[in-house]
């Protein structure tokens, strides 16, 4: 009968309720530890029955480890009880603060404050978080504030975990999500980015090559025609342009090898074919490599036969040894970010009705044209209005057009593996009107408004000019597709090395020494 009474009693602790902090019941464990006392009186141990003997030892042994237990879940209980008084608490205080449109600041111990932002509905914080929101729901507390935060059992209270994530903007959006952020034990912190040096290794031999040229210009038509000779020798396949075949082929009936397209089409297969592009020229060249590229882009490895050469940091003299290297890898690359920009006209019905969107690799310019009027612009960052732009226009850049249009306006040079947008007005007619530096991640809308004087023209990377009228507008964003073009030495060894170079940046005749000299 004993067995049976032992059975009953765990089945009334197993069927007993739980708390809500998720704790088992201490209550169910003292009834257990008394029913295996009960057990053990009621069961005399014999000195001729050895199984009766173990099985009396067994129930002492369980007894003493539910009495432990129980004390450990007694406490565990209670301090489970006062985070879910002290979370109730503050819930109703970060909704009191919601409902008049404030964010719930605390100071900590420390002098630190910690911001919270909390959403009013179960529905609200669907939509704001999701799968992608960067939204904590839980206070964050380094220790005893106030007197709702006191000390429990002499512990001060811990910080409430929370999750960070990238917000995506619909299936239709060009943002990506992207997880560089991490947060363990309290501490949040940022993984790599690519903005650290990156290094390009070959997992096969490259067997590809496109090369693009400055037109008329003898020197690099001279250049291109000694360097596909090389590369025919290293038995690569040789794409040019349908221009440089024509003259390939007038210079000499040999260069029957070299490919290339004949229409649009090809053109956007062209990242399937090709390992490596190969630039002759200067800047312009290499942005005309880019817009080539509507999607991904390979390797560009630029050729300085061009002027300044920010981006072109390769000697024509030195190809062959260049080119070398490169085939063989690793080698470090920049990662230049480009923009992508879709033009809405007034008669879309929604903001995806847009033209075929546009990318570019420095700046995209929104100007006056030949009207003497102001340009008056409107613009949004993620729907938010922003400003109001009156003067000749505005530049949106990337931070590898930072030394381009957006310098010569007055912009900020920006290393160009900084993932940003910037934002420079061209002549504003206001004394307060300061470049600014977006993140990556936002949409700038700019819109000419219906009582503008003028009309609006926008250019991109210097060409393609688009009017835009009343009501038009013109939706810029970071574009997935980066350019990666290759480096001489290191990207921020070049980018310094071109603004030397090409700026003469910050020279001056040093100062004269006029103090003491040692006799």
């Amino acid at each position: 009968m004993a067995p049976s009474k032992l059975n009953s009693n765990d089945d009334a602790s197993v069927s007993s309720s739980q708390p809500e902090s998720g704790f088992f019941n201490s209550i169910s464990l003292l009834n257990s530890e008394k029913a295996v006392q009960e057990l053990i009186q009621q069961n005399p141990v014999m000195g001729s029955d050895d199984h009766l003997r173990e099985f009396s030892e067994a129930l002492r042994t369980v007894a003493k480890a539910l009495r432990r237990s129980a004390e450990g879940k007694a406490a565990a209980q209670a301090e489970a009880a006062e985070w879910k008084r002290k979370f109730e608490l503050e819930s109703k205080r970060n909704l009191n603060l919601e409902c008049k449109g404030l964010s719930l600041r605390e100071p900590h111990s420390d002098g630190k404050k910690t911001e919270t932002i909390a959403c009013q509905s179960t529905d609200r914080i669907e939509q704001c978080c999701g799968n992608n929101g960067i939204c904590s729901h839980e206070v964050l507390r380094d220790g005893a504030t106030n007197s709702d935060f006191k000390m429990v059992n002499d512990k001060y209270t811990r910080k409430a975990s929370f999750k960070l994530s990238w917000c995506c903007k619909g299936e239709q959006s060009d943002q990506h999500q992207h997880d560089i952020v991490s947060f363990e034990k309290g501490n949040i912190t940022t993984a790599e980015r690519s903005s650290k040096q990156i290094s390009l290794k070959w997992e096969s031999d490259p067997q590809t090559v496109l090369i693009l040229t400055k037109p008329n210009s003898t020197s690099v038509k001279l250049m291109c025609s000694e360097m596909v000779r090389w590369l025919k020798h290293r038995r690569m396949n040789i794409y040019v342009e349908p221009r440089v075949q024509t003259e390939l082929l007038t210079e000499s009936t040999d260069f029957n090898y070299v490919h290339s397209w004949k229409d649009d089409s090809e053109i956007t297969l062209l990242h399937k074919k090709v390992d490596l592009v190969v630039t002759l020229g200067g800047d312009g060249t290499v942005l005309w490599a880019a817009s080539m590229f509507k999607g991904p882009v390979p390797p560009v490895v630029p050729f300085s036969l061009g002027s300044l050469g920010f981006m072109t940091r390769f000697y024509s003299e030195t190809y062959k040894e260049t080119l070398d290297a490169i085939l063989k890898g690793p080698i470090n690359i920049t990662l230049r970010h480009r923009l992508i920009c879709h033009v809405i006209r007034d008669a879309a019905k929604t903001e995806y009705e847009t033209e075929e969107p546009i990318l570019v690799l420095n700046e995209v310019t929104i100007d006056r044209g030949i009207s003497s009027y102001l340009t008056y612009l409107e613009c949004y960052c993620d729907n938010s209005f922003l400003t109001s732009v009156q003067g000749d226009g505005l530049i949106l850049s990337t931070t590898s057009g930072s030394t381009a249009y957006s310098l010569a306006a007055g912009g900020s040079m920006v290393h160009p593996q900084v993932p940003g947008i910037l934002f420079t007005p061209i002549c504003p007619h206001s004394l307060s009107f300061r470049p600014l530096i977006m993140p990556e991640h936002v949409t700038i809308r700019v819109q000419v408004p219906f009582n503008s004087r003028s009309h609006a023209w926008a250019s991109f990377d210097g060409k393609g000019r688009k009017e835009l009228g009343p009501g038009d507008a013109l939706v810029i964003s970071m574009a997935p597709w980066p350019v990666p073009t290759a480096c001489l030495i290191d990207s921020t060894t070049d980018f310094f090395r071109s603004i030397h170079e090409g700026l003469h940046w910050n020279l001056r005749k040093a100062q004269s020494f006029d103090g003491p000299r040692d006799t």
